[in-house]
């Protein structure tokens, strides 16, 4: 499975980062998230687009120390590397994008400019930390870069294609759709030569047939079978050839994503991107959680909306003990720390933490208990370590929140509960490296 990239960079466009930004913007939270979820496949299919171009892989390379993602709102606006790293991948485009992310998402186009820049940032600094996280040279970021040319479009949130951006998918992946075609018609090809083979031989065995019932004839006859069972046989054959045939010519028929994003039809022999689901996946965008009448940015189905769910269904208060609640742990979307790290958050960690101190103080006869994890890679012990040390600083922050009270307990339990083989992508045991909280008594 190829990796998505903007998995790796939604960490670092969190709820609080679209609220500092919503504020120094002076446009809506929504507005923002918005514009985000459009700016952000946009920028990576310009980068993917861009895979093999010397200046665009320099820049990736040196934003992992750069410090840029610790200084995203700041440190982007007017950097002229990504001023530059724009002009360079979306050309006279650029303009476009702008007014049609600003019509999309309801900002003004000096907001929409300023947000493409701190996407871009974002985007250029998470892909250079994750090369540089695993010795990715700068061949290893065109693979990368690449593989994003079958995903992205269908990442567009409704409303917007690479067409609205003058950018349609002929002119972004041309070269993509000239392999599917030509391949696509090879395969055609090789198609009707063995159904013109195929009805070639009915026909010959027909003939042969036939001289064998004439000469039969001459002969003064013959049982009919001698040439009917033959026959008979024969036309099975053929249909079965024909069918199989017929099987081919569908399943190599490929139809690539068109300008809108949409797909109209799956390749069986030629894949040009990942077919497990990836192209369909849509990007979570932060939506309005109710926590009684306050609203907290998050993901619909997400940490926050699941616990105050529980909460207003008086599920923890009905709970007769501890042991009702503990198998059900709820992850944090957003709070990630640094590699090898147990005092320092990833960026766009804090709003999620804060999104958690707002429902315990609305609840405030709430307890819960924090666990870290990790993978399966490295020393258990370590991981134990470490995880323990993660979750502890959790609890210790929240203590300084003056809900101290509310925190039962923080245990770490290292790569346990880990999942993905350590052999596996860094990207694909991301999934065991986390951080959640569960209510307790």
């Amino acid at each position: 499975m190829s990796l998505n990239v903007i998995d790796l960079i939604k960490g670092q466009l969190g709820p609080a980062l679209v609220s500092q930004t919503a504020s120094q913007l002076g446009e809506s939270e929504s507005g923002i998230s918005k514009a985000i979820s459009g700016l952000l496949p946009a920028v990576v299919g310009g980068l993917a687009n861009n895979a093999n171009n010397p200046g665009v892989l320099d820049a990736i390379t040196s934003a992992s120390s750069s410090g840029i993602l610790s200084n995203l709102i700041g440190g982007s606006s007017n950097n002229s590397v990504i001023s530059g790293l724009l002009s360079s991948i979306f050309g006279d485009k650029l303009s476009g994008l702008v007014n049609s992310i600003a019509t999309f998402s309801g900002i003004s186009n000096n907001s929409s400019s300023s947000l493409l820049n701190l996407v871009t940032g974002a985007t250029v600094g998470s892909i250079g930390k994750y090369a540089a996280d695993n010795n990715l040279d700068k061949s290893g970021i065109s693979g990368l870069l690449n593989d994003q040319k079958g995903i992205v479009s269908g990442l567009l949130p409704a409303g917007l294609s690479l067409a609205s951006f003058g950018l349609g998918a002929e002119n972004w992946f041309g070269q993509a759709k000239e392999t599917v075609s030509s391949v696509s018609s090879t395969a055609k090809d090789n198609i009707a030569e063995g159904v013109a083979t195929a009805k070639e031989s009915v026909s010959e065995g027909a003939r042969e047939i036939k001289e064998q019932f004439n000469n039969n004839n001459n002969q003064g006859g013959g049982s009919i079978w001698k040439w009917l069972l033959p026959l008979l046989l024969l036309i099975a054959a053929a249909y079965f050839l024909w069918k199989q045939c017929e099987k081919k010519e569908t399943t190599t028929t490929t139809v690539a994503a068109d300008s809108t994003g949409s797909h109209t039809d799956t390749a069986t022999a030629v894949t040009p991107a990942d077919t497990s689901g990836t192209m369909s996946s849509s990007a979570k965008v932060d939506e309005n959680i109710d926590l009684n009448g306050t609203t907290l940015k998050g993901y619909k189905g997400g940490m926050e909306d699941k616990m105050i769910a529980f909460l207003k269904s008086d599920g923890y208060k009905n709970a007769a003990d501890d042991e009702a609640l503990k198998t059900t742990w709820y992850d944090f979307d957003h709070v990630n720390f640094k590699m090898g790290s147990s005092t320092e958050l990833e960026a766009g960690s804090q709003g999620q933490l804060e999104n958690l101190v707002a429902i315990l103080k609305a609840y405030p006869d709430a307890k819960i208990k924090i666990g870290g994890y990790t993978d399966k890679v490295g020393n258990e012990a370590s991981n134990v370590k470490l995880s323990t040390a993660r979750a502890n600083f959790i609890k210790d922050w929240l203590t300084k929140q003056n809900l101290g009270s509310q925190v039962l307990g923080a245990d770490g339990y290292g790569s346990k509960f880990a999942t993905v083989d350590a052999k596996a992508s860094d990207a694909e045991r991301a999934i065991d490296r986390k951080m959640s909280i569960r209510f307790a008594k």
